[in-house]
This record gives C-alpha cells, sequence and structure tokens, in this order.
C-alpha cells in the first residue's frame, strides 16, 4: 500500500494532465506474456505482444516491463499539460546525463553493471535516444491507431473530473478515483504490492487518467515540485467499438428502438456530446439530438454539462438494456 499525505497547499493546486507516454508505459504491463488482458484489451494485446516480440527496435523497454518497480522519472518524464507523444520522448533524448546518472544510483544500487542499465552510466545520452526510438516504435506499431479515441476518453475524463473538483470539492474528486485508491483524509492511498509512505509537503498535485491504467498503477515523487498519480479513466469499452448493425431482423435493439437509435445507444461506452456521437455515425447533430433527447427521457441514458459541453452516458436501465438485446458485453465498458 502506497500512503501520500496530502496538504492544503497541495490539494488546492491539484491539476489533471494528459500523458500518452504513461499510457504506453501501463499498456507494456498489459501486453506481458504471463498477463491475461480483461475485456476490452485482449484484441489489442495479442497486437502489442507481436509488436514486443517482432521489433527489435523495442528491446530498451525490456528494463521498464522487468526492472525494479521503483525507477528514475527520466525513464518515463512527468507529463506537462497536454503533451503529445512526440513532446515527451523529446524529453527523454534531452535528459541531462547527471541527471540520468544520479537516477540510476538512487533506483537500482548494485544493479550498476546489469546489461540494460550499464549503458545509461557509459553513455546517457545514447541510452536516452535508444530508449525514446524503443518508445516511438512501440507506439507506432500497437497504439498509434488507438490514440484517437484514447486522447478523447481522456480528455473528457479531464473535463468530467475538472467539474468534479470546481463544483463538489477534493473529496468527491478522489472518492470517484477508482476501486485501487482510497481517501481518508488527508492520506490517499493507492493500492500496491510495495509499501511506501510519502509527504507532499509544499508539492503540487498532478493527476493522469489513462486508457491503460489496468496494466499497473502510475505515481511519481521524485520531483520537488510535482507529485504524480494515475487512475483508470472510464469509457474503454470504446477501444472495441464496431460498426453499427444492418437492420437484420437478429438486431433485436434495432427492431424495438429502430436502427438509428439503436446505433446511437451503442456508443455510449463511456461520456460523449452530441457531436461526438454524430463524428462516429457520420450522422447530423440534429438527428442524434432528437434519438438522445428520447432516450433520456425514457431513463436510458443521462446528462451532464461540463463548461459549455453536454456530456450524454448510459444509466443503469441504459446498460441493462444493452446487454440484455444487443449481445455486447457492454456491462464493462463503464468503471
Amino acid at each position: 500500500m502506497i500512503r501520500i499525505e496530502l496538504d492544503e497547499a497541495t490539494l488546492g493546486a491539484t491539476r489533471i494532465a494528459i500523458s500518452p507516454l504513461w499510457d504506453a508505459f501501463c499498456s507494456l504491463h498489459l501486453a506481458r506474456p504471463h498477463r491475461t488482458p480483461s475485456w476490452p484489451y485482449e484484441e489489442w494485446a495479442v497486437r502489442a505482444r507481436e509488436v514486443l516480440r517482432e521489433d527489435d527496435r523495442t528491446a530498451a523497454l525490456q528494463l521498464l516491463v522487468d526492472g525494479p518497480a521503483s525507477f528514475p522519472d527520466f525513464l518515463l518524464p512527468l507529463p506537462v499539460g497536454a503533451s503529445s507523444v512526440e513532446t515527451e520522448l523529446d524529453t527523454i533524448r534531452a535528459t541531462p546525463p547527471e541527471v540520468v546518472r544520479a537516477g540510476v544510483e538512487e533506483h537500482y544500487p548494485g544493479l550498476e553493471d546489469h546489461p540494460r542499465i550499464r549503458p545509461y552510466l557509459d553513455d546517457p545520452e545514447a541510452a536516452c535516444a535508444a530508449l525514446a526510438d524503443a518508445y516511438l516504435a512501440y507506439w507506432e506499431g500497437a497504439l498509434e491507431q488507438q490514440w484517437p479515441t484514447m486522447r478523447r476518453l481522456v480528455e473528457d475524463e479531464v473535463l468530467i473530473r475538472a467539474r468534479t473538483f470546481a463544483t463538489e470539492g477534493i473529496d468527491a474528486l478522489f472518492a470517484g478515483l477508482e476501486a485501487r485508491a482510497r481517501w481518508t483524509p488527508p492520506v490517499l492511498e493507492l493500492t500496491k504490492h510495495i509499501d511506501a509512505e510519502y509527504r507532499a509537503g509544499e508539492r503540487r498535485l498532478l493527476l493522469v487518467p489513462l486508457v491503460f491504467a489496468e496494466g499497473c498503477r502510475l505515481y511519481s515523487t521524485d520531483d520537488p515540485e510535482v507529485l504524480a498519480v494515475s487512475f483508470q479513466a472510464r469509457g474503454t469499452g470504446a477501444l472495441r467499438e464496431r460498426a453499427a448493425p444492418g437492420p437484420e431482423a437478429t438486431d433485436r435493439l434495432g427492431v424495438l428502438l429502430g436502427r438509428g437509435r439503436a446505433s446511437v445507444l451503442r456508443q455510449l461506452g463511456g461520456p460523449l456530446t452530441t457531436a461526438g456521437i454524430a463524428d462516429r455515425l457520420g450522422l447530423a447533430p440534429s438527428t442524434v439530438s432528437e434519438h438522445l433527447s428520447v432516450l433520456a427521457d425514457a431513463d436510458v441514458v443521462t446528462r451532464h454539462r461540463v463548461g459549455r459541453s453536454v456530456y450524454y452516458q448510459l444509466t443503469d436501465t441504459g446498460r441493462a438494456l444493452l446487454a440484455l438485446l444487443s449481445g455486447e458485453d457492454v456491462l464493462r465498458a463503464v468503471s
């Protein structure tokens, strides 16, 4: 169990950031050969394992997968704003040699001669460049096609969490994070296989929503100004989106609701706007809006406003309806 004591200054400075690289790191652990990924990651894991097995450029990532649970921040930089994966990889490449050597000495004592660690001491710049290239090869082979969906999910999560923080406060924000995090003021507890305790001091707290957080729990305490913690984003069922079904009689949901309304309902694995659903289905926003209005009146979907946007998501009734009539395991699409 990880216990992090948070003071008032830290809580007041809480921020939420996106990191494609943190998601890539967690996905590496989900793709390990001994893991049995749960829905909706099974199909993706087959491709990811193929990339790791067949692309020699990813070899430098083995230290992250098989190495000690604690590792220096230069191997996985802190997110900064709405980062792109290219920006985060540039940060790795630009890591000063003295920072690399200090990180190795702190986190890998007695392992300096390990063949996966020694390069960071002998030639830090080349080793960091090789690591960045390995991340990029893995990203392009296993995650790049998924990124538009992943980005939409984490951006929606940022909006929803920010709204919760602004309107209901820090207790509500932490209470709704996920099952592996427990907030007992002033301590945030994270379920891990190691025991450690930290005090935030006057550092800012950075929360990082991830699509692949099932792979591992990430937290970073090295930075003197920022303490970062990852959490699972909702709506990951979107990774297994399928095209809307045709009007054949076996589509029981389509027969009951009509093909258009059924296709709208099937999109709501996670919070979405009218425009977002319209883009996915190639329908006019006005048509989608009409369908959503009927579904909301029937208590199949619910809506809530975040800033200028209105987000729709399934109610328990909607999830039950989909599970019974669509033949899809959508009950697991929303955490």
